[in-house]
């Protein structure tokens, strides 16, 4: 026992450290220093002073309130959650092989395997084809988690945050954290499957400091903007192809005219093509929230971690009661 505790502690203790220390995690602290530099060049270029700037980013409002409380504490629980749940979950390598021996099975080895494409013509494809069927695997679970109400009981966690900080992303039900867990390892086996398949060793990625040049280009430029309060907006043309901090604000807004808007974590196409696209409205003030009305109690981790077994049990259960209904007055 007292070695399980040794090993989850220190597991637990380099986890949590790696979470901002790591370049592969979106909260690396670089990339967090990266987005007060332009979230206060922003602010600076809309016509506020660098103090008022500052202020705004780093208001005791936003950043010790309720709200962003429950954020950290989430960050704190989830990583012991998950620590312990890991061992559980399907890893991308069985993923992979399994495709790799399907395609075998099926169609046996391509006739030019390994010399279809030149080296960088392959990892290129790889990484491009990576990244758009992870973001596009982002957005599609994504629209499920609104649409369909038992995945939103869920999922409500995440949006009744109140104010938006960087930890706001890691604002996930536990139940969430497992079906994106899932999500990522599918994206991943069923990619090195289907190009080791094709092109074995030559698969690999273009990276910078570990992670997926895009992915990388993505956080430098300021994605942990999109949880915050700075409203960065692009050109209308630019946000039915991207989504713009703004944007993802908008996905938290309480107006109902925002409610399953800007799925999309880094494109803003599949919106676009799935009719789910708001372009930002600069200068629009928005609150954040699941409604505008305020639950007492709802920043408690009772509340965020319980409420949504209560609210998902109560959806499964309608139908059969209806059922039963149905069957005792026949």
């Amino acid at each position: 026992m007292d070695s399980f505790l040794s090993t989850f502690g220190s597991d637990y203790l380099n986890g949590l450290i790696e979470t901002f220390s790591s370049p592969r995690k979106r909260l690396f602290l670089g990339y967090v220093a990266i987005a007060l530099v332009i979230g206060l060049v922003w602010l600076r270029w809309q016509g506020k002073t660098l103090k008022t700037a500052l202020a705004a980013m780093l208001s005791r409002e936003i950043w010790l309130s309720a709200s962003a409380r429950a954020d950290y504490a989430i960050v704190l629980i989830n990583r012991a959650l998950f620590l312990l749940l890991s061992p559980l979950l399907l890893g991308q390598l069985a993923v992979a092989t399994w495709l790799y021996f399907q395609l075998f099975d099926h169609y046996g080895l391509p006739p030019a395997a390994g010399t279809l494409l030149p080296d960088w013509a392959v990892v290129t494809s790889f990484t491009l084809w990576f990244f758009l069927l992870d973001d596009f695997a982002r957005y599609y679970l994504h629209r499920l988690l609104h649409r369909w109400p038992v995945l939103w009981a869920f999922h409500k966690m995440h949006h009744s945050a109140r104010v938006l900080t960087p930890l706001t992303v890691l604002r996930t039900h536990p139940v969430e954290g497992l079906l994106f867990s899932l999500r990522s390892v599918l994206v991943q086996g069923l990619s090195i499957g289907l190009f080791k398949f094709f092109f074995a060793s030559q698969v690999d990625l273009y990276t910078v400091l570990g992670v997926s040049v895009i992915v990388f280009g993505f956080n430098v430029a300021g994605s942990n903007l999109r949880h915050s309060h700075v409203p960065i907006h692009y050109w209308p043309w630019l946000e039915k192809i991207l989504i713009s901090p703004a944007q993802h604000q908008i996905h938290h807004s309480t107006d109902v005219r925002h409610f399953d808007t800007n799925f999309g974590a880094v494109l803003a196409v599949w919106d676009w093509l799935g009719g789910s696209l708001h372009r930002s409205e600069p200068g629009r003030a928005l609150e954040f929230g699941v409604s505008q009305r305020k639950e007492p109690g709802e920043q408690t981790l009772v509340t965020l971690y319980l409420q949504p077994f209560k609210a998902a049990a109560k959806i499964l259960i309608q139908p059969l009661q209806r059922c039963w209904k149905g069957l005792r007055y026949r």
